[in-house]
């Protein structure tokens, strides 16, 4: 603590005490090595419409894989809402819910979708973690077990971004495991849906769409594609990431992509940082 140019009021000696935190040149001047917390995990996001929803003839082969995986690989499994999520957006925004407020109860359909997956793999030594202590105890839950499980959903709630466009909540299932991710600087993240990856047009609308074997985040921005298998903002998350460089969607239909995924094969649509 010091006293500055007779001021007589006390100075934390930094280098942004006196600076502004909007200026470009100094938050330029941030950039800096970034610690990996959770280098050799894997985060891998199990969508629940593509595979929960669709009952045990999909879910048990994808729980089957998993299990294999913790066998040698550390896992953070993340879980969408699926149809339920839907239903309840329906219902709000035909209420007139703001987006924060859609963001905050479509948390519920994904919790419990986390713990129907911590059940089924419960035998493996994996549970659901409730999302008040996730993120403060995850370093912890990782290294005392082989895998670990939350809802998706990135706790935005009522602080949730205004979308572009009407008024589902932008940062949804798929944005909330890649921002854990970058955060824990984890190996790789991989989305589990039930497409093969992105392709050029829906493929249950237009079976003659072409797949898109690997892309560039900025240059799939540039194709303004009309459907994404994928939240919107996850290309603007990779670009600005520092940590996770890119991810990988797959099939889940054809569970033994995961396994190679997050082996760091290229066994879906690739999508990274250019």
């Amino acid at each position: 603590m010091a006293e500055t140019n007779g001021d007589l009021r006390h100075h934390i000696q930094s280098g942004l005490m006196r600076e502004s935190l909007v200026d470009k040149q100094v938050m330029a001047a941030t950039e800096s090595p970034v610690v990996r917390m959770l280098p050799d995990v894997h985060v891998v996001k199990i969508g629940g419409r593509s595979v929960l929803d669709q009952g045990r003839v999909i879910t048990y082969p994808v729980v089957d894989v998993l299990a294999k995986l913790l066998e040698s690989q550390r896992l953070i499994l993340g879980v969408g809402g699926g149809v339920r999520s839907r239903h309840v957006f329906s219902i709000g925004i035909d209420l007139g819910l703001p987006t924060g407020v859609l963001a905050q109860v479509s948390v519920a359909d994904a919790l419990g979708n986390a713990h129907i997956l911590g059940t089924l793999l419960a035998p493996h030594g994996v549970v659901a973690i409730p999302p008040e202590i996730f993120g403060h105890l995850l370093p912890l839950f990782i290294h005392s077990a082989p895998g670990v499980i939350f809802n998706g959903v990135p706790p935005y709630s009522i602080w949730e971004h205004p979308p572009g466009i009407g008024r589902i909540p932008p940062h949804r299932t798929d944005a909330g495991c890649f921002i854990l991710g970058e955060c824990f600087g984890c190996k790789t993240v991989t989305l589990v849906k039930d497409v093969d990856g992105l392709y050029t047009e829906d493929p249950r609308e237009n079976p003659n769409a072409s797949f898109i074997d690997a892309i560039g985040a900025r240059e799939l921005k540039k194709r303004k594609l009309k459907s994404l298998p994928f939240d919107e903002v996850l290309p603007d998350l990779v670009t600005n990431a520092r940590l996770v460089h890119q991810f990988q969607i797959v099939n889940g239909r054809d569970p033994d992509r995961i396994a190679a995924a997050v082996r760091g094969e290229h066994a879906g649509t690739i999508v990274y940082a250019d």
